[in-house]
This record gives structure tokens, C-alpha cells and sequence, in this order.
């Protein structure tokens, strides 16, 4: 009795499925043929979008992309999770929370041009005040910030005794209001 052997027309390649044990020829399947009938796959997602398969499934997990399964329990996600990943890794960059972002860019509407207008308006507010924040730290690290340590030769001077306490935790200093 001989065993069944697999035949090859050409030499193999990695994108050919290998489950057949008669010669056939094999259909190659593209990144482009699988996203555009059934959805991008999550490496096809982590390819374009240049973020991890873990971080895809964790931005999933906090509601803040969607996708769907198939019936072969395969994840499948719409081309727009693209901008949606886009917008979250800028927003994030530019300091925004994953809350804050969640807050402005909901599930159920597509980030057209005209919501893109509104979240940066909107978001430009958050930014000056963490610009400013960044500023006085960068100014005023290398003296005292108002946080109890009282270990800096300014101390003494910006905060007797650790007096800000009374305002509440933290760096009081670097956390006040800016004057206007």
C-alpha cells in the first residue's frame, strides 16, 4: 500500500493553502481579495494601521473599535476601523486619555470630515491646558512644586512647612490655577 503524497505545480509558497492531497492548483488569497469581501483581518488591520494585534484587541475591549466574527469565528473588522485607529493614536499622542477619546468618538457614527472638525475644536481646549501644564513643568521641576518633600532650597521660600497641603495632594504648585 503507498501513501498518498502531495504534488506541487509550482514550488510551494506561504500564502497557498496546503490541505489537499491530489494536484490541484490553489487559489492565492491576497490582503486586498480578503478585505474587500469579508472585512479586514486583524493582522490585515495591524499591517495598515502600524499598531500591534494586541493593542488592536485592547483598543476593542475599551469600546472604542468594533468588529464582527464570522462563521468560522474568524475577527473581521469594516476598512473605516482604519480611521478610527488613526484618530485614537493622534489624539493619544497629542495627550489625550483613552476616556476622553472614547467620549468624542462614539461607535455608532463615522468620522466624516464634519466630526473630525468638531473633535479637534473641541479637543483644542484639552490641549492648550496640557501644553501649559508641560511649560510649567519644564520651568519650574528644577524648584519646589509644592509637593511636601520639602528636600528643594526653593522649600522653604515657595512652600513653609508644607502649607499648600491644606489645598489638597499632590504637586499644588505646578497644579494651580495659571493666572490670567
Amino acid at each position: 500500500m503507498g501513501s498518498k503524497k502531495t504534488m506541487w505545480l509550482a514550488p510551494p509558497d506561504p500564502q497557498v493553502d496546503r490541505t489537499s492531497t491530489i494536484v490541484e492548483v490553489k487559489k492565492i488569497h491576497t490582503a486586498s481579495s480578503r478585505s474587500t469581501s469579508i472585512g479586514l483581518t486583524v493582522g490585515d488591520v495591524a499591517r495598515r494601521s502600524g499598531l500591534a494585534v494586541s493593542a488592536i484587541h485592547f483598543y476593542e475591549a475599551k469600546g472604542l473599535i468594533e468588529g464582527w466574527r464570522t462563521a468560522g469565528n474568524q475577527r473581521r473588522y469594516d476598512r473605516t476601523v482604519l480611521r478610527r485607529l488613526a484618530i485614537i493614536q493622534v489624539a493619544q499622542r497629542a495627550g489625550l486619555s483613552l476616556a476622553t477619546i472614547a467620549d468624542y468618538l462614539p461607535l455608532d457614527a463615522a468620522v466624516g470630515t464634519e466630526q473630525w472638525q468638531r473633535m479637534a475644536s473641541e479637543w483644542q481646549s484639552l490641549i492648550d491646558e496640557r501644553r501649559e501644564l508641560l511649560r510649567r513643568l519644564r520651568d519650574e521641576l528644577s524648584a519646589c512644586i509644592g509637593c511636601g518633600c520639602l528636600s528643594q532650597k526653593t522649600c522653604p521660600l515657595r512652600n513653609p512647612g508644607d502649607e499648600l497641603a491644606a489645598a489638597g495632594p499632590g504637586p499644588r504648585i505646578l497644579t494651580r490655577p495659571t493666572p490670567s
